[in-house]
This record gives C-alpha cells, sequence and structure tokens, in this order.
C-alpha cells in the first residue's frame, strides 16, 4: 500500500512538471510571436544573397495558413527566386508608374513573393490576399529576413507579360488578380526603427 502510495505521488509530481513546462513553452511561444509582431518594419535595402530554399518555402507555407472567408483559400502565391524573372518584374513593376529601367522598386532584394487572389472563388478575395500579405510579412521577420510590401501586382499581370508568366505556370489569367508583392532578403545596413504609433489609434468600448 504505501508502494502504491508513493508511486502515485510521484506520477502527480511528474505530472505537475509536465503542465508547468507545457506552459512555459506556451508563453514563451506567445511572447516571441507578440515581439515579432511589434518589432517587425518595411525594409527597403538588401543584400544580393538569396536566403536558403527551406527558410523561404516556411515563409510561404505561414502564407497558405492566412485565414481566408469560408476557407475558400482565394490566394496563390508566386516564389520567385530567378534572377531573370525577378528583374523582369521589377521592369514592369517600375514601368507602371512610368519610371526608367534603371529604377528597381524591389530594392534590390532577390526574392520576390507574389499574391494573386481568384476573384471568383470568394468575394472575399481581396481581404484574403491581403492577409496572406501579412503572414508572409511576418514570417519573413520571424525568420531573421527583411521585407516589404511592393504594389502594383494588379497593374503588372494585367499585361501581357504578366499574363504570359501566369499561363506559363497553368494559372488561369482570367480569373486572378494581383494582391502584392513581398519582397524579402537580408538587410543592408541597419534595420529600421519604428515610427511612434499616433494618438487614439484604438478606442474602446468598455
Amino acid at each position: 500500500m504505501k508502494k502504491l502510495l508513493l508511486s502515485l505521488i510521484a506520477a502527480a509530481l511528474i505530472l505537475s512538471s509536465c503542465c508547468n513546462k507545457t506552459e512555459k513553452t506556451n508563453e514563451t511561444v506567445m511572447n516571441t510571436t507578440m515581439e515579432d509582431l511589434l518589432t517587425r518594419r518595411s525594409v527597403r535595402s538588401y543584400t544580393d544573397e538569396v536566403p536558403p530554399m527551406e527558410v523561404i518555402e516556411e515563409i510561404c507555407k505561414a502564407g497558405t495558413y492566412a485565414p481566408t472567408g469560408m476557407n475558400k483559400q482565394a490566394p496563390i502565391i508566386i516564389a520567385v527566386t530567378n534572377r531573370e524573372v525577378r528583374d523582369k518584374l521589377s521592369k514592369l513593376n517600375a514601368g507602371v508608374f512610368g519610371k526608367d529601367n534603371d529604377m528597381d522598386p524591389f530594392y534590390g532584394a532577390p526574392v520576390v513573393l507574389v499574391v494573386l487572389a481568384d476573384t471568383t472563388a470568394a468575394f472575399t478575395w481581396k481581404e484574403d490576399g491581403s492577409l496572406v500579405m501579412g503572414n508572409l510579412l511576418n514570417a519573413a521577420h520571424a525568420k531573421g529576413l527583411g521585407s516589404c510590401w511592393i504594389h502594383r501586382a494588379k497593374e503588372v499581370f494585367e499585361t501581357e507579360e504578366g499574363k504570359a508568366i501566369l499561363r506559363d505556370l497553368g494559372i488561369d489569367d482570367t480569373k486572378y488578380v494581383g494582391i502584392g508583392n513581398c519582397i524579402l532578403g537580408y538587410v543592408k545596413g541597419d534595420y529600421p526603427v519604428a515610427r511612434p504609433r499616433k494618438d487614439n489609434y484604438v478606442y474602446w468600448i468598455k
């Protein structure tokens, strides 16, 4: 009887220890997540070094887990690591607002993750694509990379050159609309400092 009692006490102590470790682990994860969300900034200066493919794949995976309306998963991601295609997209993007070919809207970033969304999949396609962009930006920061949302994906993929890229990938260019370009890479120079948040950002109803 005494042995059984001792065994039960030992089991209870082990269970209590495991629960405490789990709680501490969950708290650490939550703190890390909040830290990443609060410290991510838009980066506009990059080195030429291409991040490891497995890191880019993890960031893309994070994008695919963004919430979407009714789980219709309207968005898609085109991950561009090919330098020739990346430069072509840069020129098309610059051309949208009349800049010459020497201007790089991607700020030298070697990787571009283009987010588009199927306008026929859900009426929330634009919001869904924006949430994917948010996940990509935050995931890039969590993996130690710089990132920035670059606009004009819509206009680029309305051009014949943009539509051809989609068709080459087997994507229906009549259904998909560009949401944004998530550029990413290693930060060149100092990491940007956050600007102060505006007053009255949050209004409370308690």
